[in-house]
């Protein structure tokens, strides 16, 4: 019972913070927002803060061991249709970006953790944190994510892009690249 009621509590926080209760995020309204991509131009951007978590597999995630890295962050859950359709296109930009000083990693979130080690396994070879109780979804401060969603983090630990919507691999790739050519400012 007692892992029932915080399974619930963490799916309610979860949907409150990825369902965009609370407004539009402050870093987006100086953004440009198309088709639910919001993109920001270095100077628009803000860091975010310290996030870790656990990894799906075991062992610890800090957001900051990849700085000076452009990183992909997308927000999925086995019980998600459109987050299976996408899986594919994810592993395939991951694939053909990740010699570009790109790295992904997902945030499993609302789920079991058996159900998600399913989920990813043949569908791709990137890390995925377990945020059962949508505390690592709290971490990255945006609060108009749904579920899928994918962020870019660019080199300096800044939101680029935020898609908040299923994506594929036409549309993510060149966004994701666009991000890794920026020089270092």
């Amino acid at each position: 019972m007692r892992r029932l009621a915080a399974v619930l509590t963490g799916a309610a926080v979860a949907v409150t913070v990825l369902a965009g209760c609370g407004g539009e995020d402050n870093w987006a309204k100086k953004c440009t927002t198309a088709n639910g991509v919001v993109e920001c131009t270095p100077d628009q951007r803000t860091p975010v803060k310290p996030v870790t978590g656990e990894l799906l597999d075991g062992g610890k995630y800090d957001l900051s061991q990849d700085r000076g890295k452009v990183v992909v962050v997308n927000f999925w859950g086995s019980w998600c249709a459109p987050c299976r359709a996408e899986a594919d296109d994810l592993e395939k930009t991951y694939q053909a970006t990740k010699d570009k000083g790109v790295t992904f990693v997902g945030v499993n979130t609302r789920d079991e953790r058996d159900a998600a080690k399913a989920f990813e396994r043949g569908r791709v070879t990137y890390p995925s944190i377990y945020d059962v109780d949508a505390k690592v979804a709290l971490q990255f401060d945006v609060t108009q994510v749904s579920t899928p969603a994918t962020l870019i983090i660019d080199r300096q630990g800044r939101i680029a892009v935020a898609l908040r919507q299923a994506t594929t691999v036409t549309q993510l790739q060149p966004l994701v690249e666009k991000v890794a050519a920026e020089e270092t400012r």
